[in-house]
């Protein structure tokens, strides 16, 4: 017997299969659902898949008969991906070691992004505990203007008076903590290299 060309796609669910037998007459198609063998036969064509990848069950699977191809809907009894129709991989209905693997993938991706989580709070933490002498940069912006602030609330007035004087001449692009340097004349704007200074009314 020639064997009949056949593809497929899956969900967690099922299996679609499509079997291309173009005019195939509804009373001489026969398909035998077993739970880890499919049988097609039409003729002189057949197509056998054993032992499907998974088990299947027989009785809630079935077929329609087109005038192009055939299609199966082979309904799985253990919701997971085949990857392909057949397979030697030990049935998971039916080896009880392979039972806690098989849910262990779908629960294994819930367990990965919790522990994602638990791996964005860590470095979170672990920056949070950096202090600002060891990095003024940690944290972005907030801990910088902590940083900041540490060195304007434990400055003399002159310090601070420098602080803001430059700040505000400068529009924010100097900060200087020298105020015999800044009494003498306005700060001038220093924008970082490759910006333009722009006014704005």
């Amino acid at each position: 017997m020639a064997t009949i060309r056949h593809e497929f796609y899956e969900t967690d669910e099922k299996v679609t299969l499509s079997i291309f037998d173009r005019g195939a007459d509804p009373a001489q198609v026969s398909i035998t659902f077993e739970p880890r063998k499919f049988t097609y036969t039409h003729g002189e064509k057949s197509l056998v898949l054993e032992p499907l990848k998974g088990q299947i069950d027989p009785d809630a699977s079935d077929f329609t008969v087109g005038k192009v191809k055939i299609e199966v809907r082979l309904i799985k009894r253990a919701h997971a991906r085949w990857g392909a129709l057949v397979g030697d991989s030990p049935d998971p209905l039916t080896a009880p070691q392979t039972i806690s693997p098989e849910p262990s993938t779908s629960t294994g991706v819930r367990k990965q992004a919790k522990n994602w989580d638990a791996l964005t709070t860590t470095i979170l933490t672990s920056e949070k505990e950096k202090t600002t002498e060891e990095d003024p940069n940690v944290g972005g912006d907030s801990t910088l203007n902590t940083f900041f602030q540490k060195i304007f609330g434990d400055a003399d007035e002159d310090t601070k008076r420098a602080m803001m004087k430059s700040y505000q001449e400068s529009g924010g692009t100097t900060l200087s903590t020298n105020w015999d340097e800044v009494k003498r004349a306005p700060v001038e704007v220093k924008p970082p290299a490759g910006s333009e200074w722009k006014k704005w009314n």
